[in-house]
């Protein structure tokens, strides 16, 4: 494509060269350049993409993107014949020419997005399940996978990829016939111009409670919640948890756009009532159409409301009929999200993603709420992050749980006996009942073997990831798989 083509929609540009030169393809990684490409140098957290401006032009680059504030060209010796094009922001800049280069593809499917702390996976899973049964061709893109058609495309690094990416797979699903695209909307990549370009037909936000506050992610919770806010100014039509503090705010701060709320206490266009919770599913009654009924689903857990009325309000809005709504809400599994595990024991073996304080607490404190005995939790804390969740986690499983086997999660490159000793300091403050068993399997088969059918067990924090990462690492270790191994070797050791 033509470089000037390749610019349009974008703001403050300051060029040297020739415009008019054909571009073989975008890139932003200097590893992957190769003749007749556009460069786009980043500044990123880690790296910045500026200082290998003289690798990609030996490598053929023949025009590069940077950003006003990162470069000092009278300092940089760049040939005459490749073509600089500066910006105030190449974030922007490749999530704009990434769009244009492929033409686009989001404005030829219906995009939905989902932000939120919480609930975010589970819910495009619900709208996904949803649509599929009524017959649509769905993509989804997030935090587990990206999925075309039913089929899974690849497992995801992050829940929002980077601008380029999420435009490759756009125009994938556009060639595969996709009319729906369900996608997960992280905060940092509204902040980071990941999704400019991007056109949203509905935008959704579950709610917002304290995470990703750090050097690198958000300052506060002043920028976070504004980071999620621009969802909203770049689609009218929203869906919002009245329930929740910050979600409550947005129908006022966006007079202009059309949104529906949904929730279970307060005021709401859609609300849940009569809710039954038990440890395999929750049960409640919900305007659909025009009539009340009772929809059941195979995800307990009062949040799991949350995300089906989510769900509902979605399916509504494109005129999905109820019945449709229904069994596809009965059926529905979310890999790693409040899992159930199916066993040969038929043990309540629950699988979640809770890796932060307040994920385990609510995952341990709803199942608390309906299980008929005890709630067994089986812990780790990950290697190389926030070292001070590490007690708090703790303290929380030591409040809550009955009894907590603290074990491995992905230890990295530290070692996983030193990330322990740290969550034990939480726990000591407690009187909670606990063991420390460093081998995650073992500490899996010893909680199996501890458990009846009235207790739960809760394995928390891998979810759906199928590895362990342990020194630059990546173990095969999927949990589905560990549970069906131990059982399995239980019995025949029985026999």
């Amino acid at each position: 494509m033509i470089l000037r083509n390749l610019l349009v929609g974008l703001e403050n540009i300051k060029a040297r060269g020739n415009l008019d030169i054909d571009i073989k393809e975008i890139q932003n990684d200097s590893r992957k350049v190769e003749k007749g490409d556009l460069f786009v140098a980043i500044k990123g957290f880690v790296s910045d993409g500026h200082q290998y401006i003289d690798e990609v032009i030996k490598k053929g680059a023949v025009a590069v993107m940077v950003q006003e504030d990162c470069i000092d060209l009278t300092k940089t010796i760049i040939p005459e014949e490749v073509t600089i094009v500066m910006l105030p922001d190449t974030r922007r800049g490749l999530a704009i020419s990434s769009t244009n280069y492929f033409g686009n593809p989001s404005s030829k499917f219906r995009l939905i997005g989902v932000t939120g702390t919480k609930g975010k996976t589970t819910t495009t899973f619900m709208i996904k399940e949803i649509l599929e049964k009524a017959g649509k061709k769905v993509g989804l893109m997030g935090t587990i996978a990206t999925y075309i058609n039913g089929k899974r495309l690849e497992d995801s690094d992050r829940t929002t990829p980077e601008s380029i990416e999420i435009q490759r797979t756009f125009s994938k699903m556009v060639e595969q016939g996709v009319e729906y695209v369900v996608m997960e909307v992280s905060s940092q990549s509204l902040k980071l111009h990941r999704v400019d370009g991007c056109e949203f037909d509905l935008c959704l936000f579950t709610n917002l409670s304290e995470d990703h506050i750090s050097e690198k992610e958000h300052p506060d919770m002043k920028d976070y919640f504004e980071s999620k806010l621009k969802l909203f100014e770049m689609c009218k039509l929203g869906i919002v948890n009245t329930d929740d503090l910050y979600g409550s705010k947005i129908p006022r701060l966006f007079p202009n756009n059309k949104i529906t709320t949904y929730g279970i206490d307060n005021f709401a266009n859609l609300l849940a009532k009569d809710i039954t919770i038990t440890n395999s599913y929750v049960d409640f009654r919900v305007k659909l159409t025009t009539r009340n009924e009772r929809v059941k689903v195979g995800i307990p857990g009062r949040f799991s409301v949350y995300n089906s009325l989510a769900a509902i309000c979605v399916a509504q809005k494109i005129g999905i009929d109820s019945e449709i709504i229904k069994e596809a809400l009965l059926s529905v599994r979310v890999p790693g999200r409040s899992e159930l595990v199916d066993n040969k024991l038929e043990l309540p073996i629950m699988i979640d993603y809770a890796h932060s304080p307040e994920s385990l607490q609510n995952i341990l404190q709803a199942v608390k709420s309906y299980t008929r005995g005890r709630v067994i939790s089986v812990f780790g804390c990950g290697g190389d992050r926030d070292k001070g969740k590490r007690p708090i986690m703790g303290e929380i499983s030591g409040k809550i749980a009955d009894f907590t086997f603290i074990t491995s999660d992905n230890p990295r490159t530290e070692k996983p006996e030193d990330i322990i000793k740290e969550i034990e300091e939480g726990i000591k403050k407690t009187k909670g009942k606990y063991k420390v068993v460093v081998d995650r399997t073992k500490a899996i088969e010893q909680a199996i073997k501890m458990a009846s059918k009235r207790d739960i067990i809760v394995l928390a924090g891998k979810g759906h990831e199928p590895y362990q990462e342990i020194q630059g690492v990546k173990h095969p270790f999927d949990e589905r798989i560990i549970v069906k191994d131990i059982i399995d070797k239980l019995q025949n050791t029985k026999k």
